[in-house]
C-alpha cells in the first residue's frame, strides 16, 4: 500500500467516524470548516520547515507528486483526518460531560 492509498483511506475513515461513529456530523457545520481554515496555514507551514531541512523525507514512488509547501498533498489529507478525528472526540467527549468529571 503506498502512501496515498493510506492517506484516502484516512479521509474515508475520520468521514465515516464523524458521520457515524461518534455522530457529530462536524461536516455539516461551518464552525468545523472555519476551524480547518485557521489551522491549515500552520499545517502549511509546518510542513514547508519539516521538508526544507530534510527533516522528513518521502519515498517519490509512494506518492503522487504534487506537492504543497514542500510536503505532499496526501499530507494535507493526513492533517484534514487528524483534525476531523480529534475535534470530533473533542465535542463527542463534552457531550458526555467526561470532561467534567473529576
Amino acid at each position: 500500500m503506498i502512501y496515498t492509498d493510506i492517506a484516502i483511506g484516512s479521509v474515508i475513515a475520520a468521514v465515516l467516524f464523524d458521520l457515524f461513529g461518534i455522530r457529530t456530523s462536524l461536516l455539516t457545520k461551518s464552525v468545523f470548516w472555519t476551524s480547518y481554515a485557521i489551522i491549515l496555514p500552520f499545517q502549511l507551514i509546518t510542513n514547508w520547515w519539516l521538508t526544507s531541512r530534510n527533516i522528513v523525507m518521502y519515498n517519490p514512488e509512494a506518492i503522487i507528486g504534487r506537492r504543497l509547501a514542500g510536503a505532499p498533498i496526501e499530507d494535507l489529507l493526513f492533517g484534514f483526518s487528524l483534525i476531523l478525528a480529534i475535534q470530533g472526540m473533542w465535542v463527542y467527549w463534552g457531550r458526555k460531560g467526561i470532561a467534567r468529571k473529576k
